[in-house]
C-alpha cells in the first residue's frame, strides 16, 4: 500500500499544472481603453475579456478590500490606493520573466512611482495625467471678465465662482482628488493630517459650495464637451476627450485645460493584479500584452491620457502629442506635485468632511 501511495505521489508531482480557464476580468477607469486592444488581446490569446468600470478610487479600494472580488487586472491610481493596497497585502507580486515588456517603461517614472511601491514589484504604469480645471473660457469670461483663468482662484475665490455659476460649475466626486489639491492652493502640505488644515479646506469648499451645480467624475467630461457646464475640477485626460468631443460635435463649444499656476497633482494609474486573482497567469499575459509601444500608443490615442513608454511616441497622433495639456512641458510638470496616503484616522476625518460638504452642511 505505501508503495502504490509513493508511486501515486510521483505521478502527481509529473502532471502539468492545469492551465487557466481562457478568461480575464478587468476592472478599469471608465472611458479608458481603446477596445481595439481588447480585440487584439483575445484575437491574438483566445482569452475572453470580461471588462467593467468604475468612476471613484473609494469605489475600487473597498471592492478589493472587501475581498474576492473576482478581478485579475485593475487600475488603482499610484496615491493614496495603489500604495496602500501594496502595504496591505492585497496586490499580488508581478513576476517579470512574464512580463518582459515592463522593461519598454520609462525609468524616471518608475522611479517616481517606487516611492508607493518599493522596488516597483506590484505594478507598471498605464497611463498618467494631472488633476486641474477644464473650462470653456469664452462662457466663464463673459461672467467673470477678471478671473484669473491660470489659477486656482477662479474657482476656489468665492466672488468669482458665484459670479460663474450661471454656466455650471462642476466639482469631481472623490475627496482623494480633491482635498490634497486644495491643501496646497492654501500652501499647506498636500500630506497634512492636521486638524487646523482639514478645517481650511472645508472653510474654502464650503464657501463654493452654493456655486456647484454637481459632482461627477466620468459624467462630467459629457456634460462640459455639450457646454452644459463650463467649469470643472477634473483629470487632464478627461478634458483632453472633452476637448475633442466638443470639436467633433462642432456646436462652437471649446473646451480647454489648465493646470494652475499653484501647482497640480500629478498621478499614475497602475496595472496591478489583485493577490486572490483567479487568473493571474491570464492577467500577467494582458499587462505584457499592453505595455507593447503601438498598443499603448493606440490608447493614448484613443483616450488622450498620455503613457510612460517612450517608443509609443512616433505613432501618437501629433495633435495629441503636441498638445501641452496632454504632454505638458517642464516649465508646466516643475509644478506638479504628488501625493502620499494618510493614516487611516486621517483618511475618515477626511471622508466625513467630504459628506458635510456634499451635502452642503
Amino acid at each position: 500500500m505505501r508503495l502504490l501511495l509513493v508511486l501515486v505521489a510521483l505521478l502527481c508531482l509529473g502532471l502539468p499544472a492545469r492551465a487557466e480557464e481562457k478568461v480575464l476580468n478587468v476592472y478599469n477607469w471608465t472611458d479608458y481603453i481603446d477596445p481595439k486592444a481588447l480585440e487584439r488581446f483575445t484575437k491574438e490569446t483566445g482569452i475572453t475579456v470580461r471588462y467593467d468600470v468604475y468612476d471613484s478610487l473609494e469605489t475600487l479600494e473597498a471592492k478589493l478590500l472587501a475581498g474576492h472580488s473576482g478581478y485579475d487586472v485593475v487600475v488603482p491610481t499610484s496615491e493614496p490606493t495603489f500604495s496602500r493596497l501594496v502595504k496591505l497585502g492585497a496586490l499580488r507580486v508581478l513576476d517579470r520573466a512574464k512580463v518582459p515588456n515592463l522593461r519598454n517603461l520609462d525609468p524616471t517614472m518608475m522611479r517616481l512611482v517606487s516611492t508607493s511601491d518599493p522596488g516597483n514589484a506590484h505594478g507598471a504604469i498605464y497611463l498618467w495625467g494631472s488633476t486641474g480645471l477644464g473650462m470653456i473660457p469664452d462662457k466663464v469670461k463673459a461672467l467673470a471678465p477678471d478671473a484669473p483663468l491660470e489659477s486656482w482662484d477662479v474657482l476656489f475665490k468665492p466672488e468669482n465662482a458665484r459670479r460663474i455659476a450661471p454656466c455650471g460649475i462642476t466639482m469631481m466626486d472623490s475627496a482623494i482628488d480633491v482635498i490634497p489639491t486644495v491643501l496646497k492652493y492654501l500652501g499647506n502640505d498636500p500630506n497634512s493630517t492636521a486638524p487646523a488644515d482639514l478645517a481650511a479646506v472645508e472653510r474654502t469648499l464650503m464657501a463654493i459650495r452654493p456655486a456647484i451645480r454637481s459632482f461627477a467624475s466620468g459624467g462630467a467630461l459629457e456634460a462640459l464637451a455639450a457646454g452644459q457646464t463650463c467649469l470643472v475640477l477634473d483629470y487632464s485626460g478627461d478634458v483632453a476627450q472633452a476637448t475633442a468631443r466638443a470639436t467633433e460635435a462642432k456646436r462652437g463649444v471649446v473646451v480647454r485645460y489648465v493646470a494652475p499656476k499653484q501647482g497640480a497633482q500629478l498621478a499614475f494609474d497602475m496595472l496591478a493584479i489583485p493577490a486572490d486573482a483567479p487568473h493571474p497567469e491570464n492577467a500577467e499575459r494582458f499587462i505584457d500584452f499592453l505595455l507593447q509601444p503601438d498598443v499603448m500608443a493606440g490608447i493614448t490615442n484613443a483616450v488622450s491620457y498620455p503613457n510612460a513608454v517612450p517608443a509609443s511616441r512616433p505613432m501618437i497622433r501629433p495633435e495629441i502629442l503636441d498638445d501641452p495639456a496632454i504632454y505638458p512641458p517642464a516649465s508646466v510638470q516643475r509644478q506638479f506635485f504628488t501625493i502620499g496616503a494618510v493614516p487611516q484616522t486621517a483618511e475618515r476625518a477626511r471622508t466625513r468632511m467630504w459628506a458635510r460638504f456634499k451635502a452642503g452642511q
